[in-house]
């Protein structure tokens, strides 16, 4: 690997193998594919999945350069027959074009080979002129992530069309210098994923611990409604009006914010007059936010006053209700189960406030809660330190991305 000593002259690369020379070739990616094309989810959604058969290929799946496939759906041959335009292959490069993990992209493996995708994952099959790998990772360089995020209009939904998707400026060297790039990048995805796949085990096991301790109670039962003081969802100012947010001092929250136990920084902020115009209001420190739409079930602790958008619930505990306690408790699967029993099928899944306040929850006296609150505390250090070795990986692939496209 070398500095590059051509590339104030020529398009090349700033970090190149030595044994290449030549500038890379400018395209288009819709000239390297011979496919570029989604899939479509089966009449009854999750009603029609199996537990073997076909794999059935969703966004959550797709992480960034390696696929996550502890969910993995299955569907059956007559479904799978239905669906046979977007059968995968071993190599297909796998995109997610909507949503918020819109950008995310992996390489199909064998172990998916002849599954399906839905709508919300496109398939990129390349010629014989481009590495499959080369562009996956290359999709994953801020060039492309910048030009994904350039295409989107600022609607209330997020997504790529084909022709956008198609229209991907890469330049490409030679099959050769392709493969090279392709083998050492995919030492580091592969060490990411096996690093990502530690993490998940971490958080089933504390899981296990949490859904032990919760079901093993032999205590009283009370509404969910009884738990808290105050619970309400959020709001979103108008999205075209820039106002709102420009120069806000109001932490406005995020679905994709809910992703830690505690709620440490946001991006996002809105003003008083935005606040005022959404309808939302200000939710306190030490209190749950829990995502009743879209993604149903993600949760945080607040550690500052912030807003919400709609879709996020607010709920602020009484005091002889310990918030870690029941940050724990709705992470058990025994609340979750109780949620999507109550999920209401529309434009978008939502669990209703009203119906949630129904849920019969066992509730020990605080000293227990605070006994159970302490169990899982080890190992959220352990997924921490984990966490944070992730985060190296991924900065050093981002370098390397960096320096070894154009």
């Amino acid at each position: 690997m070398a500095i590059n000593k051509e590339q104030n002259k020529l398009n090349v690369p700033p970090l190149r193998f030595p044994e290449f020379h030549g500038e890379w070739e400018k395209c288009k990616l819709g000239e390297l594919a011979v496919k570029v094309g989604s899939g479509s989810t089966p009449k009854g959604g999750n009603a029609v999945y199996t537990t073997s058969g076909h794999c059935f290929v969703r966004s959550q799946n797709v992480g960034m350069g390696h696929l996550i496939l502890n969910d993995i759906a299955y569907i059956d041959e007559l479904t799978h027959q239905k669906q046979k335009s977007t059968e995968l292959r071993t190599n297909d490069v796998l995109l997610n074009i909507t949503g918020a993990s819109i950008g995310r992209t992996a390489l199909a493996t064998e172990e998916i080979n002849g599954g399906n995708v839905n709508q919300h994952v496109c398939i990129i099959r390349t010629n014989g002129n481009v590495e499959p790998s080369f562009i996956c990772d290359y999709i994953q360089t801020s060039k492309i992530q910048k030009y994904i995020q350039s295409l989107q209009t600022g609607g209330s939904r997020e997504g790529l069309n084909f022709e956008q998707i198609r229209s991907f400026p890469i330049n490409i060297p030679t099959v050769e210098e392709q493969v090279k790039i392709a083998k050492l990048l995919s030492l580091i995805n592969e060490r990411i994923a096996t690093q990502s796949k530690l993490i998940e085990d971490l958080k089933k096991l504390k899981s296990a611990i949490i859904d032990y301790a919760i079901n093993s109670l032999d205590t009283d039962f009370a509404k969910f409604s009884s738990l808290y003081e105050m619970a309400g969802e959020g709001g979103t100012p108008t999205t075209s009006n820039a106002s709102f947010y420009d120069n806000g001092k109001i932490p406005f929250v995020k679905i994709d914010d809910l992703k830690k136990k505690y709620l440490t920084e946001n991006k996002d902020f809105i003003t008083e007059l935005g606040l005022q115009k959404s309808s939302a209001w200000l939710v306190p420190t030490r209190s749950i936010l829990f995502s009743n739409g879209a993604t149903i079930g993600e949760i945080t602790i607040t550690t500052y006053p912030v807003c919400t958008k709609q879709g996020i619930l607010g709920i602020v505990p009484k005091p002889n209700i310990d918030v870690e306690f029941l940050y724990y408790f709705m992470s058990s699967s025994y609340f979750r189960k109780a949620v999507s029993r109550i999920v209401t099928e529309g434009t978008m899944k939502t669990a209703y406030l009203k119906d949630i306040n129904n849920i019969r929850c066992p509730i020990p006296k605080k000293e227990k809660q605070l006994d159970i609150a302490k169990m899982p505390s080890a190992l959220n250090f352990k997924i921490d330190f984990e966490q944070s070795i992730l985060k190296l990986f991924g900065s050093q692939k981002q370098y390397l991305l960096r320096q070894m496209f154009m």
